[in-house]
């Protein structure tokens, strides 16, 4: 049997530390990465440039890395003059757009520059808009969307037929493991889901479908959500979860009863580094690669 095929979807530091935990156990991965970001060096270099927003997908490059120089160069920040607040990584990711005239190829360009195993793919090659729901009013942009005070009871894409890039759709089918990444649950990991390719390609798919929960709330975002809500929150954006993997004993109380009713299998485990802010990818990784094992 060869090794397992695993897609990882979300964005941010949640994404990349799945998939640092992910090439512990199989180097057949595709990343699926949110490009809904309109803040900080990403949302500057989407509006000067017209690419796609590169920060989320330079970290997911950097998590896949072989080499050692070329990673510590793409998070270099640069911290004075025209270029402050930049990452070089970001740079060569809207230059690579620019000369390539395609993202995706820039993408695969820089992941060679690196030496990255598997692959990472945009959740769309088009440019988007995050769009919530909260609390019946409409906000618009992923860092609007991010601070907002209110309870937010669905986001959309705006456009909302923006395609999934065929890779994808094709990486999903053929998966064994499906990880849904911990992070900004609305603003990370539901934007992806709102593609509908993708989404739907998620709810058909005979891999094992595994959310890795949140440790901790993201105050404004998820003030006031319990485990149990970030579960909720993707499957009543269409798409179903076989396996909720939670820190044992976390800060997010879970309710166990909801859970099963709702079909997931809940797991809980010692996932998070020793302060509890953050999974740790050397403990992540046995306890994903076991509940794969068991499916």
């Amino acid at each position: 049997m060869g090794k397992p095929r695993v897609v990882a979807l979300g964005g941010g530091h949640g994404l990349a530390c799945v998939l640092r935990a992910v090439r512990r156990y199989t180097d057949e991965v595709l990343a699926i990465v949110s490009v809904a970001d309109d803040g900080g060096s990403s949302g500057r270099l989407r509006r000067d440039l017209d690419v796609l927003p590169p920060g989320d997908l330079r970290r997911c490059l950097v998590a896949l890395a072989d080499d050692e120089l070329w990673p510590a160069a793409f998070e270099h920040r640069f911290s004075a003059g025209e270029l402050e607040g930049h990452p070089l990584g970001n740079l060569v990711l809207a230059g690579l757009d620019e000369t390539l005239g395609d993202p995706v190829a820039a993408i695969d360009a820089a992941a060679a520059l690196l030496r990255a195993v598997g692959r990472v793919r945009p959740a769309t090659a088009e440019p988007v808009v995050l769009k919530a729901d909260v609390d019946g009013e409409s906000v618009e942009g992923q860092v609007a969307v991010m601070n907002v005070a209110g309870r937010i009871r669905r986001v959309e894409l705006v456009p909302d037929d923006a395609p999934a890039h065929p890779d994808v759709l094709a990486a999903i089918a053929e998966a064994d493991q499906v990880v849904l990444a911990p992070g900004s649950l609305y603003t990370s990991l539901l934007p992806v889901l709102c593609v509908a390719g993708i989404r739907d390609a998620v709810a058909r798919t005979g891999a094992q479908v595994v959310q890795v929960c949140n440790l901790h709330p993201q105050p404004p975002e998820t003030t006031g959500l319990d485990g149990s809500d970030h579960l909720r929150a993707v499957l009543d954006h269409g798409t179903h979860v076989d396996v909720f993997l939670i820190e044992a004993d976390g800060a997010l109380a879970v309710d166990a009863t909801l859970v099963s009713e709702w079909g997931v299998r809940l797991v809980a485990g010692d996932v998070a580094r020793p302060s509890g802010r953050a999974h740790d990818p050397v403990k992540l990784a046995p306890a994903l690669a076991d509940l794969l094992e068991s499916n």
